[in-house]
């Protein structure tokens, strides 16, 4: 098995909050204080992607659905990659996410290279 590196990946699952677009610039303004804080640590590896709510999934035997988790209301927004000594020091890092004041979570994942 290949070792483990100091890069954690943060996977943001949050509901699905397009129906709030009156406070977009609120959340954002969240966003970007929390990403700072991570970057002026020098902690920041990649600013990662934001994704959209829909899109396919591909099955066994060429099922296509629709979305990822269409049966809860919950989306994956998208991620970043810390770098960090240890599990301990990611998870720490992933506080204050606004992903969690929104009612969603952080998934950390250790990068493998």
């Amino acid at each position: 098995m290949d070792q483990a590196n100091n890069e954690f990946v943060f996977l943001f699952r949050q509901p699905d909050l397009s129906h709030n677009a009156e406070n977009h610039d609120e959340i954002q303004k969240k966003w970007m204080e929390w990403i700072d804080g991570i970057t002026s640590q020098g902690k920041l590896a990649s600013n990662g992607l934001h994704l959209t709510p829909g899109g396919s999934v591909l099955k066994a035997g060429g099922v296509v659905t629709d979305g990822p988790f269409v049966e809860i209301r919950e989306i994956l927004g998208g991620f970043i990659v810390v770098k960090a000594d240890s599990m301990d020091e990611a998870i720490t890092l992933a506080h204050g996410c606004p992903a969690i004041d929104e009612g969603g979570s952080v998934e950390i994942r250790s990068v493998f290279v």
